[in-house]
């Protein structure tokens, strides 16, 4: 792919959406522009040196991976951007690459029907877990652990898509 020519297609089709993600991750404009503005200088530095098979895949990992470097320095809880990320991938779900929506369906049919049904509700029906425990008569802690079992489950299940989910 000729990145060169390409540039101005690429960054006018996903500015708009990287800046969006990245505002959500860190809920500060001026560092979520900053840190697409860097994503897209970056690209345009190492355009002849990198080989990527899909630029949404890479532009978005590129753009997590920035807000982590500009948080590397200070002491950060990792796990609420992971959190933002996931819950951005579900509701960003029909925008995301056939393969690996293909793939993510396959998963979730893979998980046991509970785990799916408590994984769905608190994902899709943004049920909190509170609520979840009392619809499904379970203890919090139940839901908890069925929740991160079903999120350690997709994660194992989508390591060829690793670089979404770091």
């Amino acid at each position: 792919m000729d990145y060169s020519f390409d540039f101005e297609k690429i960054y006018n089709e996903y500015w708009e959406k990287l800046t969006a993600f990245s505002l959500k991750m860190t809920q500060d404009e001026h560092l979520a522009q900053n840190v697409v503005q860097d994503v897209f200088i970056d690209l345009w530095e190492r355009k002849g040196d990198i080989n990527i098979i899909s630029v949404e895949s890479y532009l978005f990992r590129a753009v997590k991976n920035q807000i982590f470097k500009n948080y590397r320095n200070e002491k950060f809880d990792k796990t609420i951007l992971e959190d933002k990320f996931e819950d951005y991938v579900i509701e960003n779900f029909t925008t995301i690459e056939s393969d690996l929506t293909d793939k993510i369906f396959a998963l979730l049919d893979e998980l046991p029907k509970k785990r799916k049904e408590i994984l769905l509700m608190n994902k899709l029906q943004d049920m909190n877990i509170d609520q979840i425990a009392t619809e499904l008569d379970l203890s919090k802690q139940t839901v908890k652990n069925q929740i991160s079992s079903a999120l350690k489950q997709l994660r194992h299940g989508l390591k060829e898509f690793a670089f979404l989910l770091m």
